[in-house]
């Protein structure tokens, strides 16, 4: 029974939060003042091709967030040589896999000095297992500011690989592209900065069908967590971007119907 007792102890320690900071919501708007009714905090997953490069600058534009995606955040904090990246550092250089505890721990450093994540955040490629994500739900209640939606673009295999193969990307912000569905106004250029844009080497039909296996493994108990907490949505990615954007904004409750209710509702976990 522990492993059930403990999944409930931590529902109700994220409801809590979740009603703290929404009781904070209503109060600044009684108040009159700024509040963070327009703040964000979400997972973004999805298999590699499915959008996220594309969908997370414009919800990061939104609502003025920052977009932690884990790989790059972790080779920042090496490159800087901060404590966690040294410790990082250390064990990779050993073989060995960094642990849950330095992740979440370089994701509560983001938070609290990266003045990009005032206002929340992205989580991009993690969590990819159920500890990790308990330990992040532990990490963000304990901040009062607990996850208000874990999206899953969801896209099949076969339609992957007909896009993934065409897929550009520019390297200083992971913006993406495609030669065919997507191209940048002017052939291999970023259309921001006008920097060169690259093609992965392991964008190719065998690498990808072998990356689609380890994440489809990987995230299927993750989303079944997030399901269980009532704050998954799964959006269909074979649509084109313009069409996946509206159906986000429709999760956020930013198609005029939501409001506070709704949002209350979802945080709860009652609305599906």
């Amino acid at each position: 029974m522990a492993p059930v007792e403990d999944e409930l102890r931590g529902q109700v320690k994220r409801l809590e939060a979740q009603v703290q900071d929404l009781q904070s919501q209503l109060a600044g708007r009684d108040g009159g003042k700024p509040n963070a009714v327009e703040s964000m905090r979400m997972i973004i997953m999805g298999p590699p091709g499915a959008g996220k490069g594309t969908q997370a600058p414009k919800i990061k534009g939104k609502y003025c967030v920052c977009h932690l995606a884990t790989g790059d955040m972790l080779r920042a904090q090496v490159a800087q040589k901060t404590t966690l990246g040294t410790q990082a550092k250390k064990i990779m250089d050993s073989g060995g896999l960094v642990s849950d505890e330095i992740m979440v721990n370089m994701i509560k450093s983001e938070l609290e000095s990266n003045k990009e994540c005032k206002n929340g955040f992205i989580l991009d490629g993690f969590p990819r297992t159920i500890p990790q994500a308990e330990r992040l739900d532990s990490m963000l209640a304990d901040r009062a500011k607990p996850l208000m939606h874990a999206v899953e673009l969801q896209i099949s295999d076969e339609l992957l690989v007909s896009r993934i193969t065409g897929r550009l990307i520019h390297p200083g912000s992971g913006r993406s592209y495609h030669k065919i569905f997507n191209p940048p106004q002017k052939t291999m250029t970023d259309d921001v900065t006008g920097e060169p844009l690259i093609q992965r080497s392991d964008d190719n039909e065998d690498a990808l069908k072998k990356r689609l296996v380890t994440y489809h493994d990987q995230t299927s108990p993750v989303v079944g967590y997030y399901k269980r907490t009532g704050i998954w949505r799964g959006i269909d990615a074979s649509q084109e971007p313009g069409a996946v954007w509206k159906s986000l904004l429709k999760t956020f409750g930013e198609d005029g119907k939501g409001g506070l209710g709704a949002k209350f509702k979802d945080a709860i976990g009652l609305r599906h």
